[in-house]
């Protein structure tokens, strides 16, 4: 196919004659106010440059929520206008969705370069600081392009590299950055790629020292509700309206919607790199290591943290939880959910309470009986899902991974169809369970409802894999 394409342009280009060049001569276009020059020797353009680099990051998590949420457990989208093929886990390379991703990663890594290489050292004011953030970034460029891809280039039309390869990058970028100016979030970056690369003692490492930093820090994702980018997973959870539908699991009802209208200037944010995942780190390393009085008193000081963060008191009556047929699902605060109370809200009866940044289920009576054991992971891992709902981990815990879209195919020399990277990967007791990932059985008015499977139990049962529970 490929090989088609370019022999087909080759025709093309031996076909037409130099009058061509006359009638589109794209080297005389220019925007003088786009041009490099104006970017690249002006003061305070590097400041400028990392501005824009916020607003692309806020691009890449409006791409990489949507597939992985609709990709995990926690959400079931019944009729909505998002991605119709990723809550059943098809992922083809065909999907634009792919394409638009895989795009918005790779594009940040580029600003991020391009900062340090030629924006940075052309501005007389640049500081460390600046320098400092410009790593990170690239960092998180390799961060995500190893949480969702097997494989992709790590430059353009590149031979695409394996996810270990881009976690290794990304480290290296992040000890870049903290060598400049130590942040927590710095150290916390490294924890996550040290953690999913199953480096036990540098994850670690990395996560006791961002809370040596501060124990409560949080890094958040802007978005600009009036200019854009706004937060496309908020318009999925709150602003969507009655007109589709999309569903969390009813043991993560009460952590819902995350994202919801705060004015019309700031769209919510997202907190994508926290103190509660250092703390969850240490927990289940603590376990793998038989130390359970250091993974309780890890998970104890989660749970203190997570009373501090914001809860916010919203009007979501317009939230039927009806997936389709009204009454559908559990919509009152009298249901119990797998045995346990307290997990769905009463939407039609005022205002409710909903964790913009942290909520959980755990409790410290939890705490006190967990053992280090099956079920004492499988609780972690619970505690995993409720803490980064609508954050994009939980995808990444389940192991899948997204594929290098059509167009990077086609036109990339060093990749075609079948290689690392163009397959999605599945693991085997993932893509067995595929139809039942968010199935739930409930009769309206039982007063009781239950999800068909467990997923958190399935990870931990299959904990020797390599594609999951990488402490184990």
């Amino acid at each position: 196919m490929k090989k088609l394409i370019i022999f087909s342009l080759t025709l093309l280009a031996i076909g037409c004659t130099g009058d061509f060049e006359q009638v589109v001569d794209f080297k005389d276009v220019e925007n003088p106010n786009l041009s490099e020059q104006s970017v690249v020797g002006q003061p305070n353009s590097a400041s400028i440059w990392l501005s824009g680099l916020e607003r692309q990051l806020g691009l890449v998590f409006n791409e990489t929520l949507v597939l992985a949420e609709l990709g995990s457990d926690n959400y079931v989208n019944t009729q909505t206008f998002f991605n119709q093929f990723m809550d059943g886990l098809e992922i083809q390379i065909t999907d634009p969705d792919m394409r638009d991703t895989q795009r918005q990663i790779q594009r940040l890594r580029e600003l991020a370069v391009f900062g340090l290489e030629t924006v940075g050292p052309g501005d007389p004011n640049y500081n460390t600081e600046i320098e400092a953030e410009f790593n990170y970034f690239e960092g998180l460029a390799y961060l995500f392009s190893a949480m969702y891809f097997s494989a992709l280039p790590q430059e353009p039309v590149g031979v695409p590299i394996t996810a270990t390869e881009h976690y290794q990058n990304a480290i290296v970028a992040f000890d870049a950055a903290l060598a400049l100016n130590a942040k927590p979030e710095y150290h916390l970056a490294k924890a996550r790629a040290n953690y999913y690369l199953g480096n036990k003692s540098a994850a670690v490492a990395a996560a006791t020292q961002a809370l040596a930093l501060s124990g409560d820090f949080d890094r958040i994702v802007l978005f600009d509700q009036a200019n854009g980018p706004s937060n496309t997973f908020e318009n999925a959870l709150y602003q969507r309206a009655t007109f589709d539908d999309l569903q969390p699991l009813p043991t993560l009802d009460f952590l819902d919607p995350k994202y919801s209208f705060l004015s019309t200037s700031q769209d919510a944010p997202v907190h994508y790199l926290k103190a509660e995942e250092a703390y969850l780190i240490l927990a289940e390393a603590a376990l793998s290591d038989n130390d359970i009085v250091a993974a309780r008193a890890n998970m104890t000081a989660l749970l203190d943290l997570i009373d501090t963060r914001e809860v916010r008191t919203i009007d979501d009556s317009i939230e039927q939880r009806s997936q389709v047929d009204e009454g559908s699902r559990p919509d009152s605060d009298d249901i119990v959910v797998n045995g346990r109370a307290g997990l769905v809200l009463d939407r039609q009866s005022g205002d409710v309470d909903v964790p913009s940044v942290s909520g959980t289920s755990l409790t410290e009576a939890d705490i006190t009986a967990m053992q280090d054991d099956d079920a004492g992971l499988a609780l972690l891992y619970r505690t995993r899902q409720e803490v980064f709902i609508a954050e994009g981990l939980r995808f990444v815990d389940m192991g899948v991974k997204l594929v290098i879209d059509e167009n990077e195919i086609l036109l990339n020399e060093n990749i075609n169809e079948g290689d690392l990277g163009t397959v999605p990967v599945i693991p085997s007791f993932i893509a067995a369970i595929v139809s039942d990932l968010d199935a739930i059985n409930y009769t309206p008015g039982s007063g009781v409802a239950t999800t068909v499977l467990d997923l958190n139990a399935i990870l931990v049962a299959n904990k020797t894999s390599d594609s999951v529970v990488p402490f184990e």
